[in-house]
């Protein structure tokens, strides 16, 4: 079979399939597992936990900023997206957010930890990317870590 059919054939059954060649495609978004944090009750299936760390995925692995919608689209262009942490029985400690860019260049993702919540339990933040893009988002406290990846999306006419 020459190159050409090869190549026609492999697009014809990536449209049959659904799949396309934007970034989301792209982008090995993180399912959620349903695990849920001691003591929470399940409003959604989107919870991430490892039996130590806990968070909640937005739907689908994507987080759309549009006007209107949630999040924060910054002075700088930076796109802040609150994300509940939760840490289990025995995890003390200050819980700690970065991230990293899979498919482009940019500065590190930063987590923004509200005060007040203590070294144990619940914990509030904002996740802050400094761009859309694919992104691999890392929560350690101390030696537990929890990871996830998810696309941050920008949505047009913002």
């Amino acid at each position: 079979m020459n190159s050409m059919r090869r190549w026609a054939i492999l697009a014809a059954a990536m449209v049959l399939a659904g799949c396309s060649a934007g970034p989301q495609a792209e982008c090995p978004v993180t399912a959620p597992n349903g695990s849920l944090p001691p003591g929470e009750q399940a409003v959604s299936a989107d919870y991430l936990g490892n039996g130590r760390l806990w968070t909640v995925l937005w739907p689908q692995g994507r987080v759309v900023f549009e006007s209107g919608g949630p999040g924060e689209i910054r002075p700088d262009g930076s796109l802040a997206m609150k994300f509940p942490f939760w840490r289990g029985e025995g995890v003390v400690g200050e819980l700690q957010i970065v991230g990293e860019r899979l498919d482009g260049d940019a500065p590190a993702m930063m987590g923004e930890i509200a005060e007040g919540y203590g070294e144990s339990g619940f914990q509030a933040t904002a996740l802050v990317f400094p761009s859309a893009g694919c992104w691999h988002v890392t929560a350690s406290v101390g030696g537990d870590r929890l990871t996830f990846t998810t696309q941050v999306v920008l949505a047009s006419g913002d």
